[in-house]
């Protein structure tokens, strides 16, 4: 049987590729049908690529930090009964450098001249020959820098001390390509932003006001110092991610923020007299984060413009209502799974993709497609205490919903018979928004929108 190229598969909607973590099998490693082979990550999740058959690994097509196009080849198994053998030693080893295609015959030429053939094999060998050209290598660049970064740094002109500047984000600090973009990126910034010329080098009939240039974010190039007893703790590949997105989305929406008290003793206590029959019927506990989904598809589908994304020109109204729901993990990260279409789940259904997206997001078991084009965000910031906060907005959405503890209050509550103060469950919803394309009376009337429908929640609901 032929040798069979494994390579990288879809990796949700809008992914095109991959960069290679960490490989989970060598060369000459016995591999079965299924079975994990190599880690790959992309912006949103981290996965593993399994083989789709079995026999033994022959060639790994890339090294660590690598960036794999969806489609490409990862690794060759030589399925069992193949008459192709491990390679030698000395061709285990990766291959760094783009090989051409090997003809196992020349084809007879006729009737062409040997100038032609010539001028034939001076093209072929063009053509044939690496699509980049590496950076000019230098014993002060740090770290293995993969062709695509090689090859952006070359088009870039960028040195070797540009590069040494760049904090790479991948495995063992190696510089990826979104951190060499984003140094460009600034870099670019920083070269267009207005030039400051003194008062006193103008001439006098000049008096218009100079223009003040754009702040623009730099990464700190002063490695701070530590005392006896500090140490010091490198953040792990989701952490720099979630800090530069984080970051971006600062930098790049006019994050507005409407708060809102929300009465949901209602739901409260219809949860609490149906949660035991919840389970017993539906085989899933009841928690209050499915409940909030539901309230926030209901708004989602009155309110449609807060259903968007903006890409700074263009606002694209999304069809599906996609809700993200954020996730805190063991080790302190942060993963945001999406429900897609909430808006056509029942409280039953929801409650079942609630439970699945968070056991799976605590046990690293989540496909990349599921923490993939969610339209709006929700996050529940009350299950660590807090009352309510002013959450970041993942771009492109334009809001994201910060849901606060439920906590008992004293309150005054209308009635027939007139006004008293009773204990009341309460919390506080916290809307943040991006002001360029949302209003504050769109804003202000969402989350209205949530709290009226929680607060005129039927205490005889059907479970």
């Amino acid at each position: 049987m032929p040798k069979i190229e494994v390579v990288l598969p879809e990796m949700g909607e809008g992914v095109v590729d991959a960069t290679v973590i960490a490989w989970l099998k060598n060369i000459g490693d016995t591999v079965a049908v299924d079975e994990a082979v190599v880690e790959v990550a992309t912006d949103k999740v981290d996965s593993e690529v399994v083989s789709e058959v079995s026999g033994t690994i022959v060639e790994l097509c890339a090294k660590a930090d690598d960036v794999v196009k969806v489609g490409q080849p990862l690794f060759i198994v030589a399925t069992t009964g193949s008459e192709d053998a491990v390679p030698e030693k000395a061709d285990q080893e990766i291959k760094e450098d783009y090989t051409a295609p090997v003809v196992d015959k020349e084809p007879e030429v006729k009737g062409i001249d040997q100038e032609s053939v010539a001028q034939i094999e001076h093209f072929t060998k063009e053509v044939s020959a690496p699509s980049y050209r590496a950076a000019p290598a230098s014993s002060h660049v740090k770290g293995f820098l993969s062709p695509l970064v090689r090859s952006i740094a070359e088009q870039e002109g960028l040195t070797a001390a540009e590069l040494d500047q760049i904090e790479g984000t991948g495995l063992d600090h190696r510089i990826t390509k979104d951190d060499i973009l984003l140094y460009i990126s600034q870099r670019k910034s920083s070269a267009s932003a207005p030039v400051e010329v003194s008062d006193s080098a103008l001439p006098d009939a000049v008096t218009e006001e100079k223009p003040q240039p754009t702040p623009v974010a730099t990464k700190a190039a002063v490695r701070l110092e530590t005392a006896e007893g500090d140490e010091r703790i490198a953040l792990n590949r989701m952490a720099k991610l979630t800090a530069k997105n984080m970051i971006e989305s600062v930098l790049t929406s006019a994050h507005v923020q409407s708060f809102i008290e929300v009465d949901v003793t209602n739901v409260v206590e219809w949860r609490a007299s149906v949660k035991q029959e919840f389970e017993r019927i539906e085989g899933e506990k009841l928690t209050f984060t499915p409940i909030f989904i539901e309230a926030v598809s209901r708004a989602l589908k009155a309110y449609p413009k807060m259903n968007i994304q903006f890409d700074g020109e263009n606002v694209i109204q999304k069809k599906a209502i996609n809700i993200g729901m954020a996730a805190a993990l063991d080790d302190g990260n942060l993963i945001v799974p999406v429900i897609r279409e909430a808006d056509t789940l029942n409280l039953s259904g929801l409650a079942r993709k609630v439970n699945d997206l968070a056991h799976r997001a605590r046990t690293n078991a989540l496909k990349p497609g599921e923490v993939m084009n969610a339209t709006y965000t929700v996050t529940n910031i009350g299950s660590f205490g807090s009352v309510f906060g002013t959450p970041i907005i993942p771009q492109p959405q334009v809001g994201i919903l910060a849901i606060g503890a439920i906590r008992k209050i004293p309150s005054v509550v209308e009635t027939e018979q007139g006004e008293f103060v009773g204990i009341r469950h309460k919390m506080y919803l916290s809307h943040s928004y991006d002001h360029r394309v949302v209003n504050g009376a769109l804003g202000g009337l969402f989350i209205k929108y949530i709290a009226d429908y929680l607060e005129q929640w039927d205490p005889k609901r059907a479970v």
